[in-house]
């Protein structure tokens, strides 16, 4: 591939070609693509390149990266795999969407600071050392080198006390929680939910036919007492209690008694998503929920998709000690298990120490980045918008006035291959406060100021 042919990255070029070849038919779904080390060769680029480019097209929804079996073309492209039609012109000049912008896109970790040397040597000194055991189909509920190491991770750093047996190695959030659900709801069932909150959730519970039940998070987190009032026959709440998604506010002490002791009391179920906690800058994280849960009501969800790529897709369920036969035998019916190999992979990055130094590498970076990012925002849009700096997570919220249509800005920069999110899409709320969230971890220091620039032109503020 030439290098001078366009001034975008070279993954980027990767990604646009892979991605268009979808959106044409040339690739259908369910179809498998080639694997990184063979596209490398045939393009003449390193391998990293590649792992790049299908870790974000896997984030976006149009690739499935499968393990050992390869990688494969989403039987579900994302909603916005379409290219709307234009105005026709001659085919050698016909326009193409815009690449997507990696700055200010939402919960995207750094792809630049992912240590993909030290990634491939474990997964190719892994893929050697196959056993013939490792070759069968994988342990139902996943590998056991994987979930003992996040024993040790887990209560070191999230004050959790659990066994192997316990945790269920899964598909992401989505599969975590989509297991949660299918085991623990019926059609009909009531569930409070967040809100303002992660869209995602409300689809899989859309998906069993359960209700989502809106609860108002103040600056406390999850008002216990509101969905008390709003739904008090609920038989799950799910919460993102340590960086609530999308405002960032911690769910307090007392709020965090208050839920337990609803679920003790009531014989309910919590699911704790904890889905960005190791990305924490000042001030003191508390523990886990799970860690004060003494009546063994919460089911604790934690992926990789922050902490390491999204095209990973492992995530890992930790269930009451009660449930974990239960959980473990329905996982290996409705899912099937996943890859052998990237689970052995990611346990040797966790105990040989790579993850822990990966973490701290990513909270000085990230650290450094919000601040440049912040600092360009108030610079440019400070007269428009006031900005929410909470302890934690992955982006920050540009608060605007009630008079200005978020989603209308948010679509206008989505046009242009930027991905903000508007604060008001996240609510249910009748009025729900209007902002723009975006992403600071794709945004080296020193190309803040210009990159905020050209997304203000792009907003047309």
């Amino acid at each position: 591939m030439s290098s001078h042919a366009s001034p975008d990255p070279v993954y980027r070029r990767v990604y646009d070609r892979v991605r268009h070849s979808i959106i044409d038919g040339r690739l259908k779904p369910g179809e498998r693509v080639p694997s990184a080390r063979a596209l490398a060769a045939q393009l003449g680029v390193s391998r990293g390149t590649i792992d790049v480019a299908y870790a974000v097209l896997s984030g976006e929804g149009y690739l499935i990266a499968e393990g050992a079996r390869g990688t494969f073309v989403s039987p579900a492209l994302p909603h916005h795999a379409e290219i709307p039609p234009g105005p026709k012109a001659p085919a050698a000049a016909a326009a193409v969407p815009p690449l997507p912008k990696l700055p200010f896109w939402v919960g995207l970790p750094a792809i630049d600071l992912f240590p993909r040397k030290i990634w491939s040597r474990l997964l190719a000194r892994e893929g050697r050392g196959l056993s013939a055991e490792d070759y069968r189909y994988p342990n139902r509920s996943g590998d056991l080198r994987l979930k003992t190491a996040l024993v040790s991770y887990l209560s070191v750093s999230r004050g959790i006390a659990c066994t192997p047996d316990q945790i269920v190695i899964t598909g992401g959030y989505q599969g975590a929680i989509g297991l949660v659900c299918r085991l623990l709801l019926s059609p009909g069932d009531t569930v409070w939910v967040e809100d303002p909150g992660y869209h995602w959730t409300h689809a899989t519970l859309d998906a069993i036919g359960a209700r989502a039940v809106p609860v108002p998070v103040d600056r406390h987190g999850l008002d216990v007492a509101g969905g008390q009032a709003r739904a008090p026959g609920a038989g799950l709440c799910i919460v993102t209690p340590s960086n609530q998604f999308p405002l960032g506010v911690t769910l307090s002490l007392p709020r965090r008694r208050e839920l337990l002791d609803w679920a003790a009391a009531e014989r309910r179920w919590i699911v704790e998503d904890d889905y960005d906690s190791e990305f924490y800058y000042q001030g003191r994280l508390l523990p886990a929920l799970k860690a004060l849960d003494h009546e063994d009501r919460v089911f604790y969800v934690g992926t990789f998709s922050k902490t390491l790529f999204p095209g990973l897709r492992l995530g890992y369920l930790v269930t009451p000690a009660a449930q974990a036969d239960r959980f473990s035998r329905a996982h290996w019916a409705l899912d099937g298990g996943r890859s052998s190999l990237e689970q052995i992979t990611v346990a040797d990055f966790i105990t040989e120490g790579y993850f822990a130094r990966h973490l701290s590498k990513m909270r000085s970076a990230y650290a450094a980045r919000r601040a440049a990012t912040v600092a360009a925002l108030t610079h440019e849009l400070g007269g428009l918008m006031t900005f929410d700096l909470s302890n934690g997570g992955l982006h920050v919220i540009g608060r605007l006035g009630d008079d200005v249509d978020d989603s209308r800005l948010a679509a206008r920069a989505i046009a242009e291959g930027y991905r903000p999110i508007a604060l008001s899409s996240l609510s249910h709320q009748p009025c729900a406060p209007k902002g723009l969230l975006m992403g600071f971890t794709n945004v080296p220091e020193s190309q803040a100021a210009q990159l905020v620039g050209q997304f203000r032109k792009v907003l047309g503020l």
